[in-house]
């Protein structure tokens, strides 16, 4: 799992920073998951070394402008361009409405099936690898978090001890690989967990905007592997964040803390703090790190590779 961060400006788009989306790739599989498609993000897709043609799932966070202006776009691409079979899109209520309107004046038609799914608080879908739940956040309009779990997996089979046991290759393999318990044509019993490593246990992403300091969030990032939470102001600034419904560095912070996640890693930055303004983005990260120490900042072109939650654990501890 690796986040790639196409737009990490809030409200417009700056010379350095795109507006919102953020592409999780799986590379697993073969897909490239996107969470907000704010205008011009296809042509961020273009300058990454991400594919068009990955994409299966789109989930939107709420209906303001610098998260789906270019969602339109890009879909139109994905079927110029001979997207897979079929996209996903899940969002608020309307999100369906404005894509039909869009395609009905612009004469838009997709050569692909495209499915809008309006989300509601709890699950929003599921497979055999992965689940994706969603929460209401707290902003000017219906918006939501989302969170990915990776399920966890048996840990590695060790293929030399159950050759001394003589367990003859094959199928029986596979079911020990599974932890299931197998008979051998001799009669013995096997334990597929006492040939098994310790289990991976699977990852958590969430992704937080836009929404001002909620208890929702919090519960939504409990325990994540990273975190992706806007940061729109500074502290200093949070009488804009309260007025406008957006966090600041300290908020974002706090979920991070309150929530016991590995990584947060903040977004969805306000233009005025440019550089040589009074306050400036380093601050904002200086502002958080005082809350919860392993804060990152993000920009246009990141990436992030999300490590497995024991690997984290482990280089904490040395």
């Amino acid at each position: 799992m690796q986040i790639t961060f196409l737009g990490t400006s809030s409200g417009v788009p700056t010379r350095s920073r795109n507006v919102s989306s953020i592409a999780l790739r799986l590379p697993q599989r073969s897909e490239v998951w996107l969470f907000d498609c704010g205008e011009g993000t296809q042509h961020q897709i273009l300058r990454s070394d991400l594919k068009i043609s990955q994409i299966t799932r789109i989930f939107v966070t709420h209906m303001h402008g610098d998260h789906i202006y270019g969602l339109m776009g890009l879909l139109a691409s994905c079927g110029l361009a001979g997207n897979p079979s079929r996209i996903d899109i899940y969002g608020p209520p309307k999100l369906e409405d404005y894509l039909k309107a869009c395609s009905r004046y612009s004469q838009t038609h997709f050569s692909y099936p495209v499915k809008v799914h309006t989300v509601e608080p709890g699950l929003v879908c599921q497979d055999d690898d992965f689940s994706v739940h969603c929460a209401p956040l707290t902003h000017r309009l219906p918006a939501f978090g989302y969170r990915i779990i990776e399920r966890d997996k048996p840990g590695h089979f060790n293929v030399k001890k159950a050759q001394s046991l003589g367990i003859p290759p094959g199928p029986l393999y596979g079911r020990l690989k599974q932890g299931e318990v197998v008979e051998l044509p001799d009669g013995r019993r096997i334990r597929g967990v006492d040939l098994c490593g310790p289990t991976q246990i699977g990852r958590k992403f969430v992704y937080c905007t836009d929404t001002i300091f909620c208890d929702e969030a919090v519960e939504l990032a409990q325990d994540a592997t990273a975190l992706v939470h806007e940061a729109t102001f500074s502290h200093h600034d949070a009488d804009l964040a309260y007025q406008r419904l957006h966090s600041t560095s300290t908020m974002a912070a706090q979920v991070a803390l309150s929530a016991g996640v590995q990584k947060l890693i903040m977004t969805h930055f306000s233009p005025r703090y440019a550089p040589n303004n009074a306050i400036v983005l380093d601050d904002l990260l200086t502002e958080a790190r005082a809350i919860f120490p392993n804060t990152i900042m993000a920009h246009d072109f990141f990436s992030y590779k999300i490590p497995q939650p024991q690997a984290e654990a482990l280089a904490a501890a040395l």
